[in-house]
Protein backbone atom coordinates (compact mmCIF):
# COMPACT_ATOMS: atom_id res chain seq x y z
CA UNK A 1 0.00 0.00 0.00
CA UNK A 2 1.69 3.55 -0.74
CA UNK A 3 0.71 6.87 0.46
CA UNK A 4 -1.86 7.22 -2.41
CA UNK A 5 -3.54 3.78 -1.39
CA UNK A 6 -3.70 5.32 2.50
CA UNK A 7 -5.48 8.61 1.48
CA UNK A 8 -7.46 7.20 -0.46
CA UNK A 9 -8.59 4.80 1.98
CA UNK A 10 -9.07 8.00 4.40
CA UNK A 11 -10.88 9.59 2.69
CA UNK A 12 -13.39 6.26 2.24
CA UNK A 13 -13.53 6.24 6.16
CA UNK A 14 -14.04 9.69 6.38
CA UNK A 15 -16.97 9.62 3.55
CA UNK A 16 -18.85 6.42 5.59
CA UNK A 17 -18.32 8.02 9.08
CA UNK A 18 -19.69 11.55 7.77
CA UNK A 19 -22.43 9.48 5.78
CA UNK A 20 -23.56 7.80 9.28
CA UNK A 21 -23.59 10.84 11.03
CA UNK A 22 -25.35 12.71 8.52
CA UNK A 23 -27.87 9.73 8.40
CA UNK A 24 -28.96 9.95 11.85
CA UNK A 25 -28.96 13.69 12.31
CA UNK A 26 -30.88 14.58 15.94
CA UNK A 27 -31.12 10.90 16.30
CA UNK A 28 -29.74 8.02 17.88
CA UNK A 29 -27.43 5.31 16.62
CA UNK A 30 -27.67 1.93 16.67
CA UNK A 31 -25.84 -0.43 18.65
CA UNK A 32 -23.99 -1.61 15.32
CA UNK A 33 -24.14 2.05 13.84
CA UNK A 34 -21.81 3.37 17.28
CA UNK A 35 -19.92 0.08 17.13
CA UNK A 36 -19.40 0.81 13.22
CA UNK A 37 -18.05 4.27 14.15
CA UNK A 38 -15.66 2.60 17.06
CA UNK A 39 -14.26 0.94 14.08
CA UNK A 40 -14.12 4.04 11.39
CA UNK A 41 -12.43 5.77 14.53
CA UNK A 42 -9.95 2.96 14.87
CA UNK A 43 -8.98 2.53 10.93
CA UNK A 44 -8.80 6.43 10.42
CA UNK A 45 -6.22 6.74 13.36
CA UNK A 46 -4.03 3.37 11.98
CA UNK A 47 -4.28 4.85 8.55
CA UNK A 48 -2.91 7.87 9.25
CA UNK A 49 -0.51 6.45 11.51
CA UNK A 50 0.97 4.35 8.34
CA UNK A 51 0.78 7.90 6.85
CA UNK A 52 2.96 9.22 9.43
CA UNK A 53 5.03 6.78 9.51
CA UNK A 54 5.55 6.74 5.94
CA UNK A 55 6.51 9.99 5.67
CA UNK A 56 8.97 10.07 8.57
CA UNK A 57 11.07 7.14 7.20
CA UNK A 58 11.13 9.08 3.78
CA UNK A 59 12.30 11.97 5.09
CA UNK A 60 15.19 10.30 7.31
CA UNK A 61 16.27 8.40 3.95
CA UNK A 62 14.47 5.02 4.67
CA UNK A 63 12.07 3.01 2.90
CA UNK A 64 8.70 4.01 3.70
CA UNK A 65 7.82 0.09 2.96
CA UNK A 66 9.10 -0.09 6.11
CA UNK A 67 6.14 1.25 8.04
CA UNK A 68 3.78 -1.33 9.34
CA UNK A 69 0.31 -0.55 10.31
CA UNK A 70 -0.12 -0.48 14.51
CA UNK A 71 -3.15 -2.26 16.41
CA UNK A 72 -5.72 -0.48 17.39
CA UNK A 73 -3.98 -0.15 21.51
CA UNK A 74 -0.99 1.30 20.12
CA UNK A 75 -3.21 4.01 18.21
CA UNK A 76 -5.70 4.72 20.30
CA UNK A 77 -3.19 5.43 23.06
CA UNK A 78 -1.65 8.44 21.01
CA UNK A 79 -2.33 11.58 23.38
CA UNK A 80 -2.73 14.39 21.74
Amino acid sequence: MDDTDIVHRINELAEEEHGLERAHEGQELSSQEVERLRQIEVALDQCWDLLRQRRALREFGRNPEEARLRDEKTVEGYEG
